[in-house]
């Protein structure tokens, strides 16, 4: 019997379809594709499956959540502003009991003060802030050791 391969969920909230062109001095010009892009290249060359989705709506990203406890392994998220404001998608990730690694583009650390707040940060595995869209591939990387995934070099796996 062959293993499973691990499979990675990426959720972005809100404003994040903006990427590329929403204050590009904060968040800089790379698209959502592009995002996408770098976390799926990182995934597969760790023999990992990853699948993503994009909402600005609370409902959506709480609906992808649930539905990864049959569909994924691990959550990559970042909920945009509703890190600062949604006890309900913190509660969803808890109830699913998958790791996560939470991701920021910028550092909101040293942005304004109602960003120093994160809901989902008591919940997740690692938070990643401010490495700019590299945080994607990060956090792919550490959800794959963690999963026990292996590097394949590019070669797919078995459920690939």
């Amino acid at each position: 019997m062959t293993p499973r391969t691990p499979r990675i969920l990426v959720i972005n909230g809100p404003n994040l379809n903006l990427l590329g062109t929403r204050e590009p001095d904060v968040y800089g010009t790379a698209t959502l594709d592009d995002v996408v892009r770098l976390a799926s290249d990182t995934a597969r060359d760790r023999g990992c499956a990853l699948s993503a989705m994009q909402s600005n709506h609370e409902g959506g990203i709480i609906d992808a959540v649930h539905a990864a406890r049959t569909t994924a392994d691990g959550i990559v998220i970042n909920a945009g502003a509703y890190t600062h404001t949604s006890i309900a998608i913190r509660d969803a990730l808890a109830g699913v009991g998958l790791p996560v690694v939470e991701v920021h583009i910028s550092n909101v650390h040293r942005r304004e003060d109602f960003r120093h707040h994160s809901y989902i940060s008591g919940v997740a595995d690692a938070v990643i802030v401010g490495a700019g869209i590299d945080g994607y591939r990060l956090a792919v990387d550490h959800l794959a050791g963690r999963l026990g995934a292996s590097a394949t070099n590019g070669a797919p796996t078995p459920e690939s």
